[in-house]
């Protein structure tokens, strides 16, 4: 006769999610479908004259395309050209935006991991491009490959992540000709989220192309959008070859593309956040409307990266009243001209894991989530104005996109009858924790951090007495060692690997 173990007592409380955080079955959020409204913050007869504004800068001012064959693109166009500078009329330039789509869908090689965004529908990514990374010992250093490789693992399971990312960090010990090689591997084989190409060149775009077409298969990715990409604009007001070849590599197949001015207000804008947001809607809206004359319908997205520079001293600011401003007033342009947008979400421009970073990062996210972004990029990890990935960071930023994810979700007005059963059922000065309504919904009613402590002293001193920093730091660790990598046919890594290995052997190492 078989013995029988006796079951083990189910665990509660914080101990009980950590255990579910820390195995290998994964949660997973899908993108967020929006359930509060959107923040307008000016009428809508302003945001006429800032629309205007804009129009005016592209067809008086100009925009210069810093590429003979996208020169040629928009004077065969009807476009007027002056050298590299083009100038665009309002009536063609809002003819070609409104072939782009307004929501499109990401599809995953895992297709419970595909995401749609546009509309009311939100995707939170992570960091992007930082050289350094603020390591497992909390000390500063040049980032790695095995530091990127963590940090595509850690997107992997973090659940309010819905992109395996692009550039997570800078893998410094790579040579550069090689870099986009090695990252976009990893993106592809670390994770089964859809993933951010290489632009900056046409060939490492056309190479990273081919490392998808190994994956999802050359006649998927041909027509079928399995990558967003990232396309900055010089601010102010040029767009180069890199950026444009890039561009064209990805339209040709349908993948998407963030049209993104890299925005330093009262640096590369004017020293105004209306006329920063006047020139920068012209930028982004200009690329948009190049992606459109390559293959009209291609997912474009509209957007921008924002700081405003400290007028003492030069340097980016994050978390400044002045770039939630600039987020509403993209968000509410971004409805009228019914494009998907883009801006970057818990950004931070302190050096360490500490308040300054908790708030920055907060008021940058809240004021995102406000203004209605549907693509947001760097909401991990991200410290120094982008100069460094923190992996502490990381972890405690993806316990706050899962609240924020929770919060904009909004209020479910079905819980208001089973809730008044529960008033029914007490007497007044009781309490409710024993109730069936309580005892139902106890796990699922509020949220509950496993990152932020709110226990008592003693209890916080009895188990270590440790800060948030060096929470997030073990919650990476254990994240990192119960990682099992998402299943990916064998013959289809051998192809990766092989070609991967092929063109790092022809590739220069010191091409730049």
């Amino acid at each position: 006769m078989a013995t029988v173990e006796p079951e083990a007592p189910k665990r509660r409380g914080r101990g009980a999610r950590r255990a579910a955080r820390e195995s290998n079955v994964i949660e997973w959020l899908p993108e967020l479908t929006r359930g509060i409204p959107y923040v307008d913050i000016v009428p809508h007869e302003q945001l006429l004259r800032i629309h205007d504004a804009s129009m005016r800068i592209l067809e008086e001012v100009g925009i210069e395309f810093r590429d003979d064959e996208s020169v040629a693109m928009w004077k065969a166009s009807g476009a007027k050209t002056d050298g590299y500078r083009v100038y665009i009329d309002r009536e063609q330039l809002m003819a070609l935006i409104s072939t782009a789509p307004s929501e499109y869908t990401m599809v995953s090689r895992n297709p419970e991991r595909s995401v749609s965004l546009g509309g009311r529908k939100t995707v939170f990514t992570p960091a992007y491009g930082a050289p350094f990374v603020l390591d497992m010992d909390n000390k500063r250093r040049h980032a790695t490959l095995d530091d990127f490789n963590n940090f595509a693992k850690i997107a992997h399971l973090e659940p309010a992540m819905h992109m395996a990312g692009g550039v997570l960090c800078e893998p410094m010990d790579i040579p550069v000709p090689h870099r986009h090689l090695e990252m976009t591997y990893s993106l592809l084989r670390y994770s089964d989220k859809p993933l951010m190409g290489s632009v900056t060149s046409r060939e490492r775009a056309e190479q990273s192309l081919e490392m998808m077409k190994i994956v999802f298969g050359a006649d998927v990715v041909a027509d079928t959008t399995v990558s967003t990409s990232l396309a900055n604009c010089n601010s102010p007001l040029i767009w180069d070859q890199t950026m444009l070849d890039a561009v064209k590599v990805y339209a040709a197949s349908n993948q998407a593309m963030l049209f993104s001015p890299f925005v330093l207000g009262g640096a590369s804008t004017p020293a105004s956040t209306v006329g920063a947001v006047a020139q920068l809607s012209a930028e982004a809206l200009a690329g948009v409307a190049f992606m459109q004359m390559i293959r009209p319908g291609s997912p474009s997205v509209y957007g921008q990266w924002t700081a405003t520079v400290a007028m003492n001293s030069g340097a980016p600011l994050a978390g400044t009243p002045e770039i939630d401003h600039i987020n509403m007033l993209v968000g509410q342009l971004a409805r009228f001209y019914e494009l998907p947008w883009r801006c970057s979400g818990g950004c931070s421009s302190s050096k360490l894991v500490d308040a300054q970073a908790g708030y920055e990062s907060a008021r940058n996210m809240y004021g995102v989530l406000m203004a209605g972004a549907n693509f947001v990029l760097s909401t991990t990890g991200y410290l120094e104005s982008a100069l460094c990935q923190s992996y502490a960071k990381a972890m405690l930023d993806g316990e706050q996109m899962r609240m924020m994810y929770r919060l904009g979700r909004g209020v479910n007005m079905d819980e208001l009858d089973p809730a008044m059963d529960a008033v029914r059922e007490i007497e007044p000065g009781d309490h409710y924790l024993g109730t069936q309504h309580t005892l139902a919904n106890f796990e699922t009613a509020f949220f509950m951090p496993e990152l932020m402590d709110g226990e008592s002293y003693e209890n916080w001193s009895a188990t270590g007495g440790t800060d948030a920093n060096t929470r997030g730091l073990n919650m990476a660790q254990a994240a990192l060692n119960n990682y099992v990598e998402p299943a990916l046919d064998d013959a289809v890594l051998a192809e990766l690997d092989d070609y991967k290995g092929r063109l790092r052997s022809t590739i220069p190492e010191g091409l730049q």
